[in-house]
């Protein structure tokens, strides 16, 4: 793989940092700015909607800007807003920057995904992306967890301190690593399609329908992931310290997850979804039963965080290729299937929290998506078989 789609990676890392990372600092938000807990939450809230949002306005605003210049620009208003967020004393002002600093995200990645789809041959989609994606799954293996322990030490603005440090030498990596004209549409010129015509390609059906289970999918993967503290802590009674544990070991088989895809999911994304999806309902079930087992939870973990992120990135890779059409688009189409997924699942699995499923709730909440999610692949099988390979009978 190109060198430049490892330096996007790194941009990848921080900004998913940022996006994960405010989980565990929701408290010590409140306390410092004087609001409730719930309020401070809000500040999660903020960034998805930001990120649904900022995916196709972004990548629509920049479709004509050379790539490297929106790239790095996306990276230096993140860089700033983080600043901005590190010195202030309002609560408004905080959520203000969180929504900006999801566009930029949102608009990174929507640029970075069309880039990576033109930095490398048309069948080689799904290694790029798994590329791409190695930044995210980083995040969660050691970015999360690294700046709550920053945060614990020494305090939350400390954490947003390090995210617009972490900017620079992404933005260094884009600026020496992307060339000035990325593939055979360059964004600065009238060459290509028009924007309208980018647009309709969200009328092709399986496009759509790519997207829905990519969202459904992924919305599996963040109803659970979102929840984990009080599945670990009330559940399996484990201390405090071992939430960190688990973060990491979902992180570490969402970094396997990806490599796997990567490597199947250009020639063979439909074995990956017939196998891989049967299998990531079955373990959601186990983890479910499992959870107050401490080693179990502990296997099933690591095993969700593989499956969930072969299935979803593969997924996403399909996107891609049912986006050949919006060469400047479809890298925003697949963001907004993935931030759709991350915003949507926790929303339906937080509603479980008060009733009798208590902290499990969640768990059968993304079994459930995961049903839906193989009901529809399999009453349409074949209409996904003929677009994608025909491996799935």
């Amino acid at each position: 793989m190109p060198l430049p789609l490892y330096l996007l990676a790194v941009a990848v890392f921080a900004m998913g940092t940022s996006e994960f990372m405010l989980a565990g600092l929701a408290p010590d938000i409140a306390t410092s700015l004087d609001v409730s807990i719930g309020a401070a939450g809000l500040l999660t809230s903020a960034f998805a909607v930001g990120m649904i949002i900022g995916a196709p306005l972004m990548a629509a605003l920049a479709r004509r800007w050379p790539a490297r210049a929106s790239l790095l620009g996306f990276v230096l208003v993140f860089a700033i807003v983080h600043v901005v967020g590190a010195l202030t004393t309002s609560l408004a002002v905080l959520l203000v920057t969180r929504v900006v600093a999801a566009g930029a995200n949102a608009g990174f990645l929507a640029v970075a995904l069309s880039t990576a789809a033109n930095l490398v041959p048309f069948d080689q989609k799904g290694r790029a992306l798994a590329v791409l994606l190695s930044g995210t799954t980083a995040a969660t293996i050691a970015g999360v967890p690294s700046g709550a322990v920053l945060g614990t030490v020494f305090s939350w603005r400390a954490t947003f301190w390090a995210i617009a440090l972490l900017c620079l030498p992404a933005a260094f990596g884009v600026v020496k690593g992307i060339p000035a004209r990325v593939g055979k549409t360059p964004r600065d010129t009238s060459a290509g399609p028009s924007l309208r015509d980018e647009i309709a390609q969200l009328a092709m059906p399986r496009l759509v329908l790519v997207m829905l289970l990519g969202a459904l999918v992924n919305a599996a993967t963040f109803a659970t992931f979102t929840f984990l503290a009080p599945i670990v802590t009330d559940t399996a009674g484990l201390g405090e310290l071992w939430v960190s544990v688990v973060l990491v070991l979902f992180g570490g088989g969402s970094f396997v997850g990806v490599t796997l895809a990567g490597r199947l999911s250009d020639q063979r994304s439909g074995m990956v979804i017939a196998v891989g999806g049967p299998l990531l309902l079955l373990g959601w079930v186990a983890l479910a039963t499992l959870a107050a087992q401490p080693v179990a939870l502990l296997l099933l973990v690591f095993v969700q965080g593989t499956l969930s992120f072969a299935l979803g990135s593969t997924l996403i890779a399909r996107v891609l290729y049912e986006a050949a059409g919006a060469p400047t688009m479809g890298g925003s189409y697949a963001a907004a299937a993935l931030n759709v997924g991350a915003a949507g699942g926790p929303v339906v699995a937080a509603a479980t929290l008060g009733t009798d499923a208590g902290d499990l709730g969640p768990v059968w909440v993304s079994g459930l998506l995961v049903t839906v999610a193989l009901l529809i692949a399999l009453s349409l099988r074949r209409f996904i078989a003929s677009g994608v390979d025909q491996t799935i009978p």
